[in-house]
């Protein structure tokens, strides 16, 4: 037995959604949608390779990273080309963010290294000057996966003036001994992600034959250049790693002389800045971290262990029972065997694992739990936008081709004149309201519903376009706005064929009862398919064009969607109440399904649905 319809109940359903999603606009506190380049205008980032005349290939996959991360989730609509042959330029809409311009220019070359020597723990490199006395009682790799720390009456450049600099000059400080510490970026931690059994399988801690990118190029290079701040200009090579230097884990204890003086001799720069280093994945590593108090510490470390490469996934999130924000890894096959082996290898026994980006460690804890399923985190002071943005950076892989530190930035006006705009907006209304005419000039009181059916859409699109504008990034271009207009066509496309087969099974003799199921039952498999048809063009469109074409395909299939929610919501359920009444049900004249509009002698009564 079919189930008797309850159209009042679904209308009902219909409309608290509706007013739920107006609910999730106004926690977003913003009634006016994003708009894109061409309406508003935005930033645009200039950035010039080192190399005057990189391989074409290079600057095509520097190019398309960099579209990935600023169009990431899709819809942002932002233009990335190139210029000449060493010059990419990324426009992105709206007001500058400098979370924006990091996430453009990062290098992104993630590695993971071990700790052999630090400032808190010189280890095997004591004895030779190894830095600053730190407090013992305050330091890195707690069992809270929480940043190294060091005291700060004890940082480098001790407010006297006289910093500790023990570089190749004269070990003399810079006059300041000012110690800043702002590199912005958020102090962070390194822990587990939900530990699993012990992996059977054969791990290794082999480093990667595919290293993640160029080597980065710092601000400064640490060098110990005689003002105690390591601020020279020529980035400073990796020391040879020596014996051992195909295993990490043996390195760390016995780390080679060469090594050894290289960490001795570097100074890291004073003012907290990334320490201008050649960042190569088979070599040492001898570079500095800032803490959460501005406390610069030097670390020796070992080649690198586990390559950006390996990782499949990076994004940002906060995780259960949790507040702040982390930006959760996993890793493939190979990382995930080498991970779990040096797990292992250090759980429990206090040496430091350290997280490196573009030569600047970024974490440097203890392994407090056994980690063999390849899910870690970073963890930290991550504020939601630079989560974001790391694992963004993360996920779409290094740089092939290393950028000028000195990256322009400029405000740049819409392309398209305000009355542009207008002029869309108002075709637009013109085009609705011309629908709206037709329909209740031919429909009559059936228009009712199409009045209804367009203006809850044009809700729901405003709506999805506002929340969409503050949880992906939206942007409503001009292209996006026709897509958008073209909907009410499709729209009006389902009340035809609906209202059609409601009045062809009226002419066979059916009540309007009868005539609204039966009708409904024909007439939704013919609009499924032709929305089907819209949504396939829609996702070409959205999947293999760029920028504007883009948005254009992105605004069709939401209005396509809406279409269909509307219809099967709204519309239908409507029909079926307004069937209830004599008016509609009993031909009446302004009703649209009067006998004369039928082309029959009289309007066939009673009926149930």
């Amino acid at each position: 037995m079919a189930r008797k319809p309850r159209p009042g109940r679904t209308l009902v359903v219909f409309f608290l959604g509706t007013a739920l999603l107006y609910g999730l606009v106004a926690l977003g506190g913003s009634w006016r949608p994003e708009l894109g380049l061409d309406l508003q205008g935005g930033t645009r980032i200039t950035l010039v390779a080192t190399d005057s005349d990189p391989a074409d290939d290079s600057m095509e996959q520097a190019r398309q990273i960099i579209d990935d991360r600023v169009n990431g989730s899709g819809v942002a609509e932002a233009d990335v080309v190139t210029e000449g042959s060493n010059i990419i330029v990324v426009e992105i809409p709206g007001s500058s963010r400098r979370d924006l311009l990091e996430t453009v220019k990062r290098q992104a070359q993630l590695r993971f290294r071990l700790v052999a020597c630090s400032d808190f723990d010189p280890g095997p490199c004591a004895g030779g000057g190894a830095g600053p006395v730190i407090d013992p009682n305050v330091g890195g790799g707690l069992p809270d996966g929480s940043s190294v720390q060091i005291d700060p009456n004890n940082g480098q450049g001790n407010g006297d003036g006289q910093g500790k600099g023990n570089g190749k000059g004269n070990g003399q400080g810079n006059g300041d001994g000012a110690q800043q510490g702002s590199n912005n970026r958020p102090p962070v931690g390194f822990a587990k992600s939900l530990p699993s059994a012990d992996s059977s399988s054969s791990p290794s801690a082999e480093p990667s034959e595919q290293p993640s990118g160029q080597p980065s190029e710092g601000a400064g290079d640490g060098a110990g250049n005689g003002d105690g701040a390591g601020n020279g200009n020529a980035p400073i090579p990796a020391p040879e790693g020596g014996k051992n230097a195909d295993d990490p884990l043996a390195w760390t204890d016995a780390p080679n002389q060469a090594a050894i003086k290289a960490f001795n001799d570097f100074t890291c720069p004073a003012d907290g800045s990334a320490p201008n280093v050649v960042d190569d994945p088979d070599k040492p590593l001898v570079t500095c971290d800032t803490g959460e108090r501005g406390q610069v510490v030097k670390y020796l470390l070992s080649p690198s262990a586990i390559e950006g490469t390996q990782l499949t996934d990076a994004s940002a999130q906060i995780p259960q029972g949790q507040v702040q924000w982390v930006v959760a890894l996993e890793f493939n096959g190979s990382g995930t065997e080498a991970f779990a082996d040096i797990s292992r290898k250090l759980v429990g026994n206090g040496k430091q694992f350290a997280v490196v980006l573009d030569g600047q460690v970024l974490s440097a804890p203890t392994m407090n739990g056994l980690i063999t399923n390849g899910k870690a985190q970073i963890e930290g002071s991550f504020t939601e936008s630079s989560a974001q943005s790391l694992a963004t950076s993360l996920k779409f892989g290094a740089l092939p081709i290393a950028f000028q530190d000195d990256v322009s930035s400029e405000t740049i006006g819409p392309s398209l004149a305000g009355d542009q705009l207008s002029a869309g907006l108002w075709a637009g209304a013109l085009g609705l309201g011309l629908v709206m005419l037709y329909c209740l000039i031919y429909y009559r009181g059936l228009g009712i519903v199409v009045l209804g059916s367009l203006a809850v859409a044009a809700a729901i699109t405003y709506a999805l376009v506002l929340l969409l504008s503050e949880t992906a990034g939206f942007t409503l271009t001009l292209p996006g706005i026709a897509g958008l207009i073209i909907a009410v066509g499709v729209t009006a496309d389902s009340f035809i064929l609906f209202f059609e087969r409601i009045r062809d099974e009226m002419r066979e003799g059916k009540s309007m009862r009868v005539a609204v199921e039966t009708g409904w039952k024909r007439a939704k498999v013919t609009r499924l398919a032709a929305n089907t048809v819209s949504l396939l063009s829609a996702a070409v469109l959205y999947f293999f064009a760029t920028g504007a074409v883009k948005g254009f395909g992105f605004a069709l299939g939401l209005s396509t969607l809406i279409d269909l929610a509307v219809l099967f919501w709204f519309t239908k359920p409507a029909v079926s109440y307004l069937a209830r009444f004599r008016f509609f049900n009993g031909g009446g004249r302004l009703s649209g399904l009067s006998p004369e509009t039928l082309g029959i002698d009289r309007v066939p009564a009673g009926g149930k649905a």
